[in-house]
């Protein structure tokens, strides 16, 4: 079975605050940093006792952010397709391209005015990328990631964020519409790489997509997929989770998930996140796989 997420890069929690609420999930109370530094450090002993590399670099000081890495760029090989963040995450784009030139990353940037999400919006299951689209991310900057890095792209749409009038919430600070699924690694993950004898496996929420990719990714047959409720996935960030292929490093507080994983034979660790969570991402957010 090839192993996936063998390598990751992750920063630090040391500048990470909820100010500027640029997702749903933003808590308006306070950040305790030492608590969030102490899960940023659980999910890192986590990754290590599963095998996985761990490269780290010191988070950005200008921006609140800076822990969530998995934003930063979508990585194949020796190349990178770097990432087009709200206004408020700018600083970040900068930072990540002399990290990623320093550890011999060819940085491709993603074109001028398209919004990219990095690997947060679009997920590598060997040559399929699951790609989230709308929100932090458009269709062309997939493409254009896609095809220079040789994969083959399945487009995807998850539900938006409604106001009490039923009318998509816009975002005040990015001025970008809103989810609580802005981006498809919290509604999607990837569980195993497929091989020349086995199918991929993927978890994910149908109930988090929209009905044409809901429809779609229930018919879709290449891969092998667990289902994830909606109340795991919005409440629990259950699918935001890191998989070796072997162990699954996830939510404590996504039972039903955790047993389906159990079920195929996957180890699973479960470090408490709570802190994190106040600006809206989880494990995998926390995490750029480099290979």
């Amino acid at each position: 079975m090839p192993l996936i997420n063998t390598t990751v890069l992750m920063s630090d929690a040391l500048h990470f605050s909820a100010e500027q609420a640029i997702n749903p999930y933003y808590d308006t109370s306070s950040v305790d940093v030492s608590l969030a530094t102490q899960e940023h450090q659980s999910i890192m002993q986590a990754l290590a006792g599963a095998g996985v590399k761990i490269i780290s670099v010191p988070s950005p000081t200008n921006s609140q952010d800076g822990v969530y890495t998995a934003n930063w760029a979508l990585v194949r090989g020796d190349m990178a397709i770097l990432a087009r963040l709200p206004e408020v995450r700018r600083a970040e784009e900068d930072y990540a391209e002399t990290v990623l030139t320093q550890l011999g990353k060819k940085v491709v940037r993603a074109p001028e005015g398209l919004k990219f999400s990095g690997q947060g919006d679009a997920l590598a299951c060997g040559n399929y990328l699951f790609c989230g689209q709308g929100y932090r991310s458009d269709e062309a900057a997939q493409k254009f990631a896609a095809e220079t890095l040789d994969y083959e792209r399945i487009q995807l749409q998850t539900i938006p964020e409604l106001d009490t009038t039923g009318n998509p919430v816009i975002n005040n600070v990015s001025g970008w519409a809103d989810s609580f699924f802005y981006d498809i690694d919290l509604a999607l993950s990837i569980i195993k790489a497929p091989t020349d004898t086995e199918k991929g496996l993927i978890a994910y929420c149908p109930d988090a997509f929209m009905p044409a990719s809901r429809e779609f990714l229930a018919q879709f047959n290449d891969v092998d997929k667990i289902e994830v409720s909606i109340d795991e996935a919005q409440q629990a960030f259950a699918s935001n989770l890191v998989s070796t292929g072997e162990t699954v490093i996830m939510s404590a507080h996504a039972p039903e998930l955790k047993a389906a994983l159990e079920t195929r034979g996957l180890k699973v660790i479960t470090p408490e996140i709570s802190e994190l969570a106040k600006g809206g991402g989880y494990i995998r957010c926390t995490t750029l796989t480099l290979t």
